[in-house]
């Protein structure tokens, strides 16, 4: 562990100073403390004595932490430490705030009547902590002798009530000095007109860092360059935090990431606009005006790119596009995952990465693709490393380890907890040697055989629904999504089916089948809310179902010559044991027709999909059913 003691005030004091002084305008009207510190080029005060010290404790009625003993040695109090406190305490200022401020009841007052005493003993600092602002803007700074480490330090805690945020805590006085000096650099790093430039050793020393990351970062050392990059950030130095920001997008952080400059530049707009808008689109619902506070100083053209981008994003139109061999694999990438495969989809754009070339120095990954609807879900923390750790842009660097694939190759990964959201029951049809957009055909009603554009399940569901006016208790229409389920055979799923009713089912394997084989199964093996457990399974070939069962009530029903494989007999041998059958049932259909489905797609991409015709027969004399017709009036 480092011991603070062992921090070297007079330096760091020392340099902060002459940074604080060559900062200032000559002509500048300041106040005579100002003045006369920046003449002598040096913010504190005589050093404390031992005795000067040890007096001041015995004040107090307890020692003092050791970083703040150390500093006193050097300058007895301090003159703008950050941008907020204008006078830090010394020896003589230094004193308990017995809850002058008050605040100590306001914080109470917050509290829950829950509240744990952690929190109430947060609190209770206002009462008990040691005050050091002794000139400040409305800004609290307090010691607090009972937030003690090992070496006997205590913690800092500063309060503003114009920052609307909680108390801030640092370990020690040493390290809320360094966070001061941070502060003083961000609000120096971009003068005013008329302000002298700041540069010095401090800044000259962090944009060779930032340099340093940027070139660590094209190499795949990502976690060695974003260590660096907010080092530097916490300074204020430009790039620091648009170069941060690249790498903590391809990590899945979204909050506060602005790519600080960045995105208003002309020259990375077009790659970072997508991503900074991306997470807008998705949980934004009211003015869009703040965009612009995002992309301050950019240019009008930008601010329209933006803008337009937000729409493309929001309405599901927006196309990734990238040059050279690296656009081709985009390209290639989409189309992989337009039908469900995103295990290839990412392993293609990972294996074109090392070709990618950035849009300028700046730009450190390829960022637009997390917009693209069908590209965007290929994201995960995980492959967001493998990204980052892929040497690129004309970079040398390590291998990187390749992120784990997201779809097993098989059916089995439909039995597991929330595999398909919170849903019970789901189905699907397999048909062999047919594409995905010929499925319609097969399985949609004349007026309904047109691929939707590719969306979510919730996206799908919810536009299915939307604006329709009829609804039937026996038209069993399902709204399934589309895609490859191997080499083989294309799927069309049904995550979210209607009540199985046996007595009425028509299985569209038949239909589906013409001039090929097909394969139908409805599983309702995990029940709740007293229903009872079912499985349908049929199989048909050119035309004609060549064979079938289905399990509900403790009953099998069957018809044809089935598989040994797939005997219902075999895992449905009693009543209790239906709910345990679904996995190996899976895996037995899996062996069968080596087919698979894509479980990162159906649950967390965007597929195509179509409204298939009715899984039911039509009601025949006698049978009751309702139908619910909505009539919206669009005047009211």
């Amino acid at each position: 562990m480092t011991r603070t003691t062992a921090f070297n005030w007079q330096p760091f004091l020392l340099r902060w100073s002459e940074e604080w002084a060559d900062s200032l305008p000559d002509d500048a009207t300041r106040s005579a403390e100002d003045e006369a510190a920046r003449q002598v080029r040096w913010l504190g005060f005589p050093p404390a004595s031992e005795e000067r010290i040890a007096a001041t404790e015995e004040r107090l009625g307890r020692r003092m932490p050791p970083s703040y003993r150390e500093f006193l040695k050097v300058s007895d109090g301090w003159q703008h430490a950050g941008g907020f406190v204008r006078l830090l305490a010394g020896t003589t200022d230094a004193r308990w705030h017995n809850n002058e401020s008050g605040l100590a009841d306001m914080f109470e007052e917050y509290l829950d009547d829950d509240a744990g005493p952690a929190e109430r003993r947060a609190a209770d600092i206002w009462r008990r902590g040691l005050q050091l602002d002794v000139v400040s803007d409305i800004t609290h700074v307090l010691l607090d002798p009972e937030d003690m480490d090992e070496d006997g330090e205590w913690a800092v805690y500063t309060w503003a009530s114009w920052r609307a945020a909680p108390p801030e805590r640092y370990a020690n006085f040493g390290a809320f000095m360094r966070a001061m000096h941070q502060e003083f650099h961000s609000l120096r790093a971009r003068p005013d007109d008329g302000e002298p430039e700041f540069v010095n050793d401090t800044t000259r020393e962090l944009d060779a860092l930032v340099e340093g990351a940027r070139l660590e970062a094209l190499r795949g050392d990502w976690e060695r360059a974003e260590q660096a990059l907010d080092e530097a950030r916490r300074y204020g130095r430009p790039r620091a935090a648009g170069l941060g920001d690249q790498i903590r997008r391809m990590l899945g952080q979204t909050y506060m990431v602005v790519f600080e400059d960045l995105a208003a530049d002309s020259q990375y707009a077009p790659e970072l606009l997508p991503a900074l808008v991306a997470e807008r689109a998705a949980h934004s619902y009211g003015d869009d005006s703040s965009l612009k506070f995002d992309l301050r100083g950019a240019g009008d053209d930008v601010v329209s790119l933006a803008y337009a981008t937000l729409e493309q994003v929001r309405d599901g139109t927006y196309r990734y596009m990238a040059s050279g061999p690296f656009g081709e694999a985009v390209e290639r990438a989409r189309e992989l995952a337009r039908w469900g495969d995103t295990d290839a989809a990412w392993r293609t754009l990972m294996d074109a990465l090392p070709v990618w070339r950035p849009l300028g120095p700046d730009h450190l990954a390829p960022l637009g693709w997390v917009a693209d609807p069908l590209l965007g879900p290929l994201l995960t923390p995980e492959r967001g490393r493998e990204l980052l750790s892929t040497p690129r842009g004309g970079q040398v660097g390590e291998e990187p380890v390749r992120a784990a694939g997201l779809d097993p190759d098989n059916l089995a990964w439909l039995a597991g907890p929330d595999a398909h959201g919170n849903h019970t029951s789901y189905r699907f049809v397999l048909v062999e040697a047919v594409e995905p957009e010929d499925l319609p055909g097969r399985l949609a009603d004349a007026n309904e055989a047109t691929l939707v554009a590719p969306m979510t399940a919730h996206e799908a569901r919810h536009r299915s629904v939307n604006g329709q006016r009829e609804f039937s208790s026996y038209d069993d229409r399902a709204l399934m999504a589309v895609g490859r389920a191997g080499s083989r055979w294309s799927f069309a799923f049904d995550g979210a089916p209607a009540p199985f009713d046996r007595q009425r089912f028509v299985s569209p394997a038949a239909d589906a089948s013409t001039g090929t084989r097909a394969v139908v199964v409805w599983s309702g093996l995990r029940t709740r809310d007293g229903q009872q457990p079912f499985f349908h399974l049929s199989a048909a070939q050119d035309g004609t179902e060549q064979y079938a069962f289905t399990y509900a009530d403790g009953e099998t029903h069957r018809t044809g010559q089935i598989p040994r494989a797939l005997d219902p007999d075999r895992f449905f041998a009693s009543r209790q044991e239906a709910p345990e059958a679904e996995r190996p049932l899976l895996e037995a259909l899996t062996d069968v027709f080596d087919v698979h489905l894509p479980r990162h797609a159906i649950t967390h991409g965007r597929l195509h999909t179509f409204t298939s015709h009715s899984w039911t027969r039509p009601p025949e004399n006698g049978e009751t059913y309702a139908v619910i017709r909505m009539n919206w009036d669009t005047g009211h």
